[in-house]
């Protein structure tokens, strides 16, 4: 999909950019020390783009403060009130994200409008199916993508009417397969970039496979310019998420991959709990773009592995270490995963 370049803060989407990943906060933003430090979380685990709930006129005035402290872009998120979206601009906020179909008047639309336009600041043009119009519903005869890419497309256009075009569409549903139909539907139809995921996925089980299955069909036809994957759970699994899925489609370079068999009768070793400390042992290595594995037993480990860069299989108490296919050394169980460290701290960068 050939979208138009969108800047927000001191990054840029769409126009075959790479594709970046948001999350949001879930702190009061008022709380600007528990926000800042969140943010700063998110940013160390790889977050692009963040942002932020603006309920009251306390929140959007926060965000000048935490801007100070925040080396990401900030988006300010708005419902109903068109005083909140200006004080927010006003504030800082790199991009605002709206439903023209919740703020109001187009006197009100226009208002903020014309504050971003001051600015040159982005607005996300959000329809959730949640919130489709009642006389869509009818018209479609019930919750539909054709019914989402329309409100889409008219709310865009209330904007584009008042002279403004920086704009990013964002048509979330979650219902996977309609949000990969609307997705499909609205490609054809703008130029604007797309911010793709699936609303209200879910607990972190649910919540990824749906996000993986929707947005691997979405991005795998060139659609989509940023992601957020909604987790219900703590923020920075969302990024975990978003990079694994970015990656296992090669749409995303860098960062260890890890492989594990899934156990068998044959396992002599604790594979779930080593399996799970080398995964999040390897989140410190972000520079190394290699695939570590992570196997069970010696029967089908040095095969296995023999794909990955460098890799475990485990025996009785003990395990090999494997490097480019080859067993390097045997180890007791409890140094395996110190071992595998030593490796990357010391593996070749280029």
């Amino acid at each position: 999909m050939n979208t138009k370049e969108v800047k927000i803060g001191n990054r840029v989407i769409g126009g075959g950019n790479p594709i970046l990943i948001q999350s949001m906060c879930n702190t009061k933003t008022q709380d600007v020390a528990a926000t800042v430090a969140q943010i700063h979380e998110l940013e160390k685990a790889g977050c692009d783009i963040i942002r932020v709930a603006c309920p009251d006129m306390e929140a959007a005035k926060a965000i000048g403060e935490i801007k100070k402290q925040i080396n990401i872009p900030l988006v300010a998120d708005i419902h109903f009130d068109y005083r909140l979206a200006i004080a927010a601009i006003e504030n800082g906020a790199d991009k605002i994200r709206i439903n023209p179909g919740n703020i109001g008047s187009t006197d009100r639309i226009k208002a903020v409008v014309d504050a971003a336009k001051a600015k040159n600041i982005p607005i996300r043009v959000g329809v959730n199916s949640g919130s489709l119009e009642k006389e869509l519903v009818e018209k479609y005869g019930g919750v539909t993508a054709e019914g989402l890419v329309e409100s889409a497309l008219d709310k865009v256009k209330i904007i584009e009417d008042l002279g403004y075009d920086n704009l990013v569409i964002s048509i979330k549903s979650s219902n996977v397969m309609m949000c990969v139909k609307a997705h499909e539907l609205i490609a054809d139809k703008t130029n604007h970039p797309l911010h793709v995921g699936i609303t209200e996925a879910g607990t972190l089980t649910a919540g990824n496979i749906k996000s993986a299955a929707g947005l691997a069909m979405i991005l795998s036809q060139g659609i989509g310019d940023t992601i957020r994957v909604s987790l219900t759970g703590a923020p920075v699994e969302e990024i975990k998420s978003a990079k694994l899925i970015l990656r296992t489609l090669g749409l995303r370079q860098g960062g260890i991959e890890v492989v594990s068999c899934p156990t068998c009768g044959r396992t002599q070793i604790d594979l779930i709990g080593l399996a799970n400390k080398v995964e999040n042992m390897v989140e410190e290595f972000s520079d190394l773009n290699i695939k570590v594995a992570v196997m069970g037993c010696v029967v089908n480990g040095p095969g296995e592995a023999k794909e990955a860069d460098l890799g475990v299989a485990g025996g009785i108490g003990e395990g090999l270490l494997i490097k480019h296919g080859e067993i390097v050394r045997k180890l007791p169980e409890d140094q395996l995963l110190a071992a595998l460290r030593e490796e990357l701290v010391n593996w070749p960068r280029k």
